[in-house]
Protein backbone atom coordinates (compact mmCIF):
# COMPACT_ATOMS: atom_id res chain seq x y z
CA UNK A 1 0.00 0.00 0.00
CA UNK A 2 1.16 3.30 -1.05
CA UNK A 3 1.78 6.34 1.36
CA UNK A 4 -0.80 9.24 1.39
CA UNK A 5 0.42 11.92 -1.00
CA UNK A 6 -0.93 15.87 0.12
CA UNK A 7 -3.21 16.74 -2.37
CA UNK A 8 -1.85 18.20 -5.95
CA UNK A 9 -1.21 21.68 -5.58
CA UNK A 10 -1.49 21.35 -1.66
CA UNK A 11 2.11 21.24 -0.04
CA UNK A 12 3.40 21.28 3.48
CA UNK A 13 5.55 24.39 4.61
CA UNK A 14 8.64 22.86 6.61
CA UNK A 15 12.21 23.46 7.29
CA UNK A 16 13.79 26.32 5.73
CA UNK A 17 10.68 27.54 3.80
CA UNK A 18 8.56 27.78 7.70
CA UNK A 19 11.73 29.76 8.74
CA UNK A 20 11.19 32.03 6.23
CA UNK A 21 7.60 32.13 6.14
CA UNK A 22 7.51 32.73 10.15
CA UNK A 23 10.09 35.40 9.45
CA UNK A 24 8.04 37.37 6.87
CA UNK A 25 4.46 37.05 8.75
CA UNK A 26 6.34 38.36 12.01
CA UNK A 27 8.03 41.68 10.56
CA UNK A 28 5.11 42.03 7.83
CA UNK A 29 2.84 42.24 10.98
CA UNK A 30 5.00 44.44 13.06
CA UNK A 31 5.45 46.90 9.91
CA UNK A 32 1.80 46.91 9.62
CA UNK A 33 1.19 47.81 13.34
CA UNK A 34 3.04 50.70 12.41
CA UNK A 35 1.30 52.58 9.98
CA UNK A 36 -2.03 52.00 12.73
CA UNK A 37 -3.14 48.33 11.74
CA UNK A 38 -4.07 45.58 13.88
CA UNK A 39 -4.75 41.55 13.59
CA UNK A 40 -8.11 40.48 12.45
CA UNK A 41 -8.90 36.83 11.50
CA UNK A 42 -11.68 35.54 9.50
CA UNK A 43 -12.86 31.91 8.75
CA UNK A 44 -11.80 30.08 5.79
CA UNK A 45 -15.35 28.85 4.90
CA UNK A 46 -17.75 31.39 4.07
CA UNK A 47 -21.00 31.64 2.12
CA UNK A 48 -20.37 30.96 -1.16
CA UNK A 49 -22.62 33.80 -2.24
CA UNK A 50 -19.91 36.20 -0.67
CA UNK A 51 -17.63 35.57 -3.52
CA UNK A 52 -20.00 35.48 -5.83
CA UNK A 53 -21.17 39.28 -4.97
CA UNK A 54 -17.79 40.81 -4.11
CA UNK A 55 -15.51 38.93 -6.97
CA UNK A 56 -18.08 38.63 -9.39
CA UNK A 57 -20.27 35.57 -10.79
CA UNK A 58 -18.20 36.35 -14.22
CA UNK A 59 -15.17 36.19 -13.30
CA UNK A 60 -12.99 33.33 -13.74
CA UNK A 61 -12.31 33.01 -9.67
CA UNK A 62 -16.19 32.09 -9.00
CA UNK A 63 -16.97 30.39 -12.69
CA UNK A 64 -14.05 27.93 -12.87
CA UNK A 65 -11.57 27.89 -9.63
CA UNK A 66 -13.66 28.16 -6.39
CA UNK A 67 -13.46 24.95 -3.87
CA UNK A 68 -17.44 24.91 -3.73
CA UNK A 69 -19.43 22.44 -1.64
CA UNK A 70 -22.75 22.43 -0.22
CA UNK A 71 -22.31 21.28 3.78
CA UNK A 72 -24.53 19.21 5.80
CA UNK A 73 -26.79 21.14 6.78
CA UNK A 74 -27.85 22.54 3.04
CA UNK A 75 -25.33 25.46 2.61
CA UNK A 76 -23.96 26.58 -0.02
CA UNK A 77 -20.63 26.97 0.99
CA UNK A 78 -16.45 27.99 -0.26
CA UNK A 79 -13.70 28.31 0.38
CA UNK A 80 -12.02 31.44 0.66
CA UNK A 81 -10.30 32.29 -2.94
CA UNK A 82 -9.13 35.59 -1.87
CA UNK A 83 -9.10 37.64 1.91
CA UNK A 84 -10.94 41.17 1.33
CA UNK A 85 -14.23 40.02 0.63
CA UNK A 86 -14.67 38.09 4.05
CA UNK A 87 -12.64 41.12 5.86
CA UNK A 88 -15.44 43.32 4.67
CA UNK A 89 -18.06 41.31 5.53
CA UNK A 90 -16.83 41.09 9.15
CA UNK A 91 -16.79 44.74 9.03
CA UNK A 92 -20.58 44.69 7.98
CA UNK A 93 -21.48 42.20 10.19
CA UNK A 94 -19.84 43.74 13.25
CA UNK A 95 -21.88 47.41 12.24
CA UNK A 96 -18.42 49.21 11.51
CA UNK A 97 -19.71 50.94 9.22
CA UNK A 98 -22.48 52.13 11.29
CA UNK A 99 -20.24 53.41 14.49
CA UNK A 100 -18.30 55.08 11.95
CA UNK A 101 -14.28 56.04 12.34
CA UNK A 102 -11.47 54.56 10.92
CA UNK A 103 -10.46 51.10 11.08
CA UNK A 104 -7.36 49.48 9.77
CA UNK A 105 -6.76 45.56 10.01
CA UNK A 106 -4.09 43.37 8.67
CA UNK A 107 -4.69 39.27 7.90
CA UNK A 108 -2.54 36.18 6.89
CA UNK A 109 -3.54 33.22 5.87
CA UNK A 110 -4.53 30.25 3.69
CA UNK A 111 -6.70 30.78 0.25
CA UNK A 112 -8.09 28.26 -1.90
CA UNK A 113 -8.37 27.96 -5.93
CA UNK A 114 -8.78 25.20 -8.05
CA UNK A 115 -5.96 26.00 -11.23
CA UNK A 116 -3.46 24.73 -12.81
CA UNK A 117 -0.52 24.32 -10.53
CA UNK A 118 2.76 26.08 -11.20
CA UNK A 119 6.03 27.87 -9.52
CA UNK A 120 4.69 30.31 -7.44
CA UNK A 121 0.59 29.33 -7.48
CA UNK A 122 -0.23 26.84 -5.47
CA UNK A 123 -4.41 25.70 -5.25
CA UNK A 124 -3.70 26.24 -1.04
CA UNK A 125 -1.94 29.39 -0.78
CA UNK A 126 -1.21 32.05 1.70
CA UNK A 127 -1.91 35.62 1.42
CA UNK A 128 -0.47 38.62 3.79
CA UNK A 129 -3.12 41.90 3.39
CA UNK A 130 -4.18 44.93 5.09
CA UNK A 131 -7.90 47.19 4.69
CA UNK A 132 -8.21 50.25 5.24
CA UNK A 133 -12.08 51.76 6.33
CA UNK A 134 -12.98 55.27 6.76
CA UNK A 135 -10.41 57.37 4.87
CA UNK A 136 -11.12 59.04 1.92
CA UNK A 137 -7.97 60.48 1.03
CA UNK A 138 -5.05 60.23 -1.42
CA UNK A 139 -2.74 60.36 1.48
CA UNK A 140 -3.95 56.87 2.52
CA UNK A 141 -3.57 55.75 -0.90
CA UNK A 142 0.10 56.67 -0.57
CA UNK A 143 0.54 55.66 2.90
CA UNK A 144 -0.76 51.75 1.53
CA UNK A 145 1.81 51.94 -1.20
CA UNK A 146 4.44 52.70 1.42
CA UNK A 147 3.84 50.59 3.90
CA UNK A 148 4.07 47.55 0.89
CA UNK A 149 6.99 49.09 -0.13
CA UNK A 150 8.51 48.62 3.59
CA UNK A 151 7.73 45.70 3.55
CA UNK A 152 9.54 44.37 0.64
CA UNK A 153 12.40 46.93 1.54
CA UNK A 154 12.59 45.09 4.42
CA UNK A 155 12.63 41.66 2.99
CA UNK A 156 15.53 42.50 0.68
CA UNK A 157 12.88 42.43 -2.57
CA UNK A 158 13.55 44.19 -5.76
CA UNK A 159 9.78 45.09 -7.66
CA UNK A 160 8.59 47.93 -9.79
CA UNK A 161 5.22 49.48 -9.05
CA UNK A 162 2.22 50.10 -11.55
CA UNK A 163 0.22 52.85 -11.01
CA UNK A 164 -3.31 53.62 -12.17
CA UNK A 165 -6.32 55.54 -11.68
CA UNK A 166 -10.18 53.42 -12.25
CA UNK A 167 -11.79 56.26 -12.21
CA UNK A 168 -15.44 56.73 -10.26
CA UNK A 169 -19.17 56.13 -11.08
CA UNK A 170 -19.53 59.07 -12.33
CA UNK A 171 -16.25 59.14 -15.56
CA UNK A 172 -16.30 55.12 -15.42
CA UNK A 173 -19.71 55.03 -16.87
CA UNK A 174 -18.71 57.07 -20.46
CA UNK A 175 -15.44 55.54 -20.48
CA UNK A 176 -16.68 52.13 -20.82
CA UNK A 177 -18.96 53.26 -23.50
CA UNK A 178 -16.44 54.50 -25.76
CA UNK A 179 -14.48 50.96 -24.75
CA UNK A 180 -17.14 48.94 -26.04
CA UNK A 181 -17.21 50.64 -28.70
CA UNK A 182 -13.62 49.90 -29.64
CA UNK A 183 -14.03 46.57 -28.92
CA UNK A 184 -17.13 46.17 -31.13
CA UNK A 185 -14.75 46.81 -34.10
CA UNK A 186 -12.43 44.71 -33.73
CA UNK A 187 -14.17 41.72 -31.62
CA UNK A 188 -13.31 39.43 -34.20
CA UNK A 189 -10.13 39.15 -33.97
CA UNK A 190 -10.30 39.02 -30.01
CA UNK A 191 -9.58 35.91 -28.37
CA UNK A 192 -12.76 34.01 -26.70
CA UNK A 193 -12.38 35.16 -23.38
CA UNK A 194 -12.15 38.40 -24.57
CA UNK A 195 -15.67 38.19 -26.35
CA UNK A 196 -17.44 37.17 -23.68
CA UNK A 197 -16.24 39.85 -21.40
CA UNK A 198 -17.34 42.63 -24.00
CA UNK A 199 -20.48 41.43 -22.84
CA UNK A 200 -20.40 40.92 -19.51
CA UNK A 201 -16.73 42.78 -17.98
CA UNK A 202 -15.52 44.96 -20.88
CA UNK A 203 -12.57 46.88 -18.48
CA UNK A 204 -10.87 42.85 -18.09
CA UNK A 205 -10.63 43.14 -21.89
CA UNK A 206 -7.66 45.35 -21.16
CA UNK A 207 -6.25 42.60 -18.56
CA UNK A 208 -6.42 40.03 -21.56
CA UNK A 209 -2.44 37.73 -21.27
CA UNK A 210 -3.11 36.67 -25.18
CA UNK A 211 -0.11 38.38 -26.74
CA UNK A 212 -2.46 39.06 -30.18
CA UNK A 213 -5.21 40.89 -27.68
CA UNK A 214 -2.32 42.97 -26.42
CA UNK A 215 -0.99 44.37 -29.83
CA UNK A 216 -4.75 45.03 -30.95
CA UNK A 217 -5.44 46.92 -27.49
CA UNK A 218 -2.25 49.43 -27.84
CA UNK A 219 -5.04 52.02 -29.12
CA UNK A 220 -7.70 51.62 -26.90
CA UNK A 221 -9.13 54.38 -25.00
CA UNK A 222 -7.78 55.16 -21.69
CA UNK A 223 -9.24 55.25 -18.52
CA UNK A 224 -6.65 57.94 -17.26
CA UNK A 225 -7.83 60.03 -20.52
CA UNK A 226 -11.02 60.03 -19.63
CA UNK A 227 -11.03 61.02 -16.38
CA UNK A 228 -13.16 63.69 -14.29
CA UNK A 229 -11.61 66.67 -12.87
CA UNK A 230 -11.51 65.27 -9.25
CA UNK A 231 -10.61 61.92 -9.92
CA UNK A 232 -8.07 63.79 -12.32
CA UNK A 233 -6.82 66.17 -9.50
CA UNK A 234 -6.50 62.95 -7.06
CA UNK A 235 -4.16 61.07 -9.64
CA UNK A 236 -1.88 63.96 -9.88
CA UNK A 237 -1.62 64.32 -6.20
CA UNK A 238 -0.77 60.67 -5.65
CA UNK A 239 1.70 60.98 -7.96
CA UNK A 240 3.49 64.05 -6.24
CA UNK A 241 3.05 62.53 -3.17
CA UNK A 242 4.49 59.32 -4.03
CA UNK A 243 7.52 61.07 -5.70
CA UNK A 244 8.00 63.55 -2.91
CA UNK A 245 8.45 60.18 -1.25
CA UNK A 246 11.17 58.85 -3.62
CA UNK A 247 8.83 56.10 -4.46
CA UNK A 248 9.30 55.31 -8.33
CA UNK A 249 6.87 54.29 -10.68
CA UNK A 250 5.40 53.59 -13.66
CA UNK A 251 1.54 54.55 -15.28
CA UNK A 252 -0.13 51.28 -16.75
CA UNK A 253 -3.47 52.35 -18.31
CA UNK A 254 -3.75 48.41 -18.89
CA UNK A 255 -3.88 47.56 -15.16
CA UNK A 256 -7.83 47.21 -14.33
CA UNK A 257 -10.10 46.05 -11.60
CA UNK A 258 -13.75 45.02 -13.40
CA UNK A 259 -15.97 45.20 -10.77
CA UNK A 260 -18.08 48.47 -10.37
CA UNK A 261 -17.14 48.79 -6.97
CA UNK A 262 -13.15 49.37 -7.71
CA UNK A 263 -12.68 53.08 -7.73
CA UNK A 264 -9.72 55.60 -8.58
CA UNK A 265 -6.18 54.13 -7.61
CA UNK A 266 -4.78 50.67 -8.50
CA UNK A 267 -1.26 48.55 -8.24
CA UNK A 268 0.48 46.62 -8.35
CA UNK A 269 4.40 45.86 -7.30
CA UNK A 270 5.99 43.32 -10.02
CA UNK A 271 9.35 41.33 -9.70
CA UNK A 272 11.39 39.89 -12.54
CA UNK A 273 13.18 37.83 -9.93
CA UNK A 274 11.10 35.50 -10.25
CA UNK A 275 11.19 34.31 -13.68
CA UNK A 276 9.01 36.26 -16.23
CA UNK A 277 7.78 39.65 -14.69
CA UNK A 278 4.87 38.53 -12.41
CA UNK A 279 2.80 40.42 -9.49
CA UNK A 280 4.12 39.93 -5.83
CA UNK A 281 1.45 42.40 -4.10
CA UNK A 282 -1.74 44.54 -5.70
CA UNK A 283 -4.58 46.34 -4.12
CA UNK A 284 -6.51 49.33 -4.75
CA UNK A 285 -9.64 51.72 -3.63
CA UNK A 286 -12.94 50.38 -3.15
CA UNK A 287 -14.97 52.99 -1.93
CA UNK A 288 -17.93 50.92 -2.70
CA UNK A 289 -18.04 47.48 -1.87
CA UNK A 290 -18.91 48.10 1.70
CA UNK A 291 -22.41 49.65 0.71
CA UNK A 292 -22.39 46.38 -2.31
CA UNK A 293 -22.29 43.71 0.48
CA UNK A 294 -25.15 45.38 2.21
CA UNK A 295 -23.45 48.23 4.60
CA UNK A 296 -23.24 52.17 4.78
CA UNK A 297 -20.90 53.43 2.13
CA UNK A 298 -17.74 53.35 3.23
CA UNK A 299 -14.48 54.30 1.77
CA UNK A 300 -11.66 52.15 1.75
CA UNK A 301 -8.21 50.50 0.30
CA UNK A 302 -6.49 47.46 0.70
CA UNK A 303 -3.57 45.11 -0.95
CA UNK A 304 -2.54 41.87 -0.56
CA UNK A 305 0.58 40.21 -1.11
CA UNK A 306 1.01 36.54 -1.55
CA UNK A 307 3.57 34.92 0.13
CA UNK A 308 4.67 31.94 -2.11
CA UNK A 309 5.82 34.24 -5.04
CA UNK A 310 8.08 36.18 -2.74
CA UNK A 311 9.86 33.83 -0.53
CA UNK A 312 12.59 33.05 -2.31
CA UNK A 313 13.80 36.14 -2.48
CA UNK A 314 13.27 36.85 1.33
CA UNK A 315 16.81 38.26 2.47
CA UNK A 316 16.69 37.81 6.57
CA UNK A 317 17.37 41.54 7.96
CA UNK A 318 16.92 43.21 11.36
CA UNK A 319 14.70 46.24 13.03
CA UNK A 320 13.83 48.11 16.01
CA UNK A 321 10.96 49.67 17.66
CA UNK A 322 9.80 53.01 18.86
CA UNK A 323 6.55 55.00 18.47
CA UNK A 324 6.43 58.63 16.85
CA UNK A 325 3.32 60.74 16.12
CA UNK A 326 3.79 63.60 13.19
CA UNK A 327 1.58 66.05 13.20
CA UNK A 328 1.43 69.52 11.15
CA UNK A 329 -0.03 73.11 12.39
CA UNK A 330 -1.47 74.16 8.83
CA UNK A 331 -2.53 72.54 5.11
CA UNK A 332 1.01 73.69 3.87
CA UNK A 333 2.84 71.58 6.42
CA UNK A 334 1.26 68.51 5.72
CA UNK A 335 3.27 67.03 2.70
CA UNK A 336 6.62 67.76 5.29
CA UNK A 337 5.01 65.85 8.30
CA UNK A 338 4.06 62.92 6.22
CA UNK A 339 7.27 62.99 4.06
CA UNK A 340 9.12 62.88 7.57
CA UNK A 341 7.20 60.33 8.93
CA UNK A 342 7.46 57.46 6.24
CA UNK A 343 11.53 58.40 6.23
CA UNK A 344 11.30 57.83 9.89
CA UNK A 345 9.19 54.69 9.79
CA UNK A 346 11.93 52.70 8.48
CA UNK A 347 13.33 51.99 11.88
CA UNK A 348 10.54 52.86 13.98
CA UNK A 349 6.31 53.08 14.47
CA UNK A 350 4.97 56.20 13.33
CA UNK A 351 1.76 57.37 13.43
CA UNK A 352 0.26 60.50 10.79
CA UNK A 353 -2.11 62.79 11.10
CA UNK A 354 -3.80 64.14 8.13
CA UNK A 355 -5.77 67.16 9.43
CA UNK A 356 -4.02 70.20 10.46
CA UNK A 357 -4.36 70.87 14.12
CA UNK A 358 -3.22 73.05 17.15
CA UNK A 359 -0.43 72.01 19.23
CA UNK A 360 -2.48 71.27 22.65
CA UNK A 361 -4.45 68.96 19.57
CA UNK A 362 -2.23 66.97 18.74
CA UNK A 363 -0.50 66.75 22.01
CA UNK A 364 -3.90 64.73 23.04
CA UNK A 365 -4.18 62.64 19.88
CA UNK A 366 -0.42 61.41 20.85
CA UNK A 367 -0.97 60.14 23.94
CA UNK A 368 -3.87 58.71 22.92
CA UNK A 369 -2.52 56.78 20.48
CA UNK A 370 0.42 56.09 23.29
CA UNK A 371 2.95 57.48 21.35
CA UNK A 372 6.55 58.39 23.03
CA UNK A 373 7.51 60.94 20.68
CA UNK A 374 5.36 63.45 18.91
CA UNK A 375 7.01 65.82 16.11
CA UNK A 376 5.16 68.82 14.73
CA UNK A 377 6.02 71.00 11.68
CA UNK A 378 4.38 74.24 11.97
CA UNK A 379 4.86 77.49 9.12
CA UNK A 380 7.79 78.25 10.48
CA UNK A 381 9.88 74.62 10.88
CA UNK A 382 8.83 74.51 7.26
CA UNK A 383 10.24 77.68 6.13
CA UNK A 384 13.98 76.74 8.29
CA UNK A 385 13.45 72.60 7.51
CA UNK A 386 13.01 71.94 10.78
CA UNK A 387 10.66 69.49 13.51
CA UNK A 388 9.67 70.33 16.73
CA UNK A 389 10.12 66.52 18.69
CA UNK A 390 8.56 66.13 22.43
CA UNK A 391 9.44 63.44 24.18
CA UNK A 392 6.21 62.41 26.06
CA UNK A 393 7.70 60.51 28.93
CA UNK A 394 10.69 63.03 29.81
CA UNK A 395 8.56 65.80 28.80
CA UNK A 396 11.50 66.96 26.70
CA UNK A 397 11.16 69.37 24.28
CA UNK A 398 14.21 70.03 21.13
CA UNK A 399 13.73 71.29 17.73
CA UNK A 400 15.80 69.81 14.76
CA UNK A 401 16.26 69.37 11.38
CA UNK A 402 14.11 67.11 9.61
CA UNK A 403 17.07 65.10 8.25
CA UNK A 404 18.79 64.71 11.56
CA UNK A 405 15.58 63.14 13.35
Amino acid sequence: MSNIQSLRGMKDILNEESELFTYFIENASKIAKRYGYTYLETPILEETALFKRSVGESSDIVNKEMYQFIDKGENDVCLRPEGTAGVVRSFVQNKLDRAGGVYRYFYFGSMFRYERPQKGRLRQFHQFGCESFGVDSVYEDANVILLIKDILDFCGIRFKLQLNSLGCKECMPPYKTSLVQYLSNIRTELCEDCNKRIETNPIRVLDCKNEKCKTLLVDAPKITNNLCPTCDANFEKLKAILTLNNVNFDIDSNLVRGLDYYTQTAFEFVSDEIGAQSAIAGGGRYDRLVEFLGGRATPAIGFAIGIERIWELIKMNQTQEEHYYFGALSESCVDAAFEAASIKRKSVKCSIEYTPRGFNKHFKNAEKLGATVMAIIGEEELKNGTIVLKNLISKEEKTLFVKDI
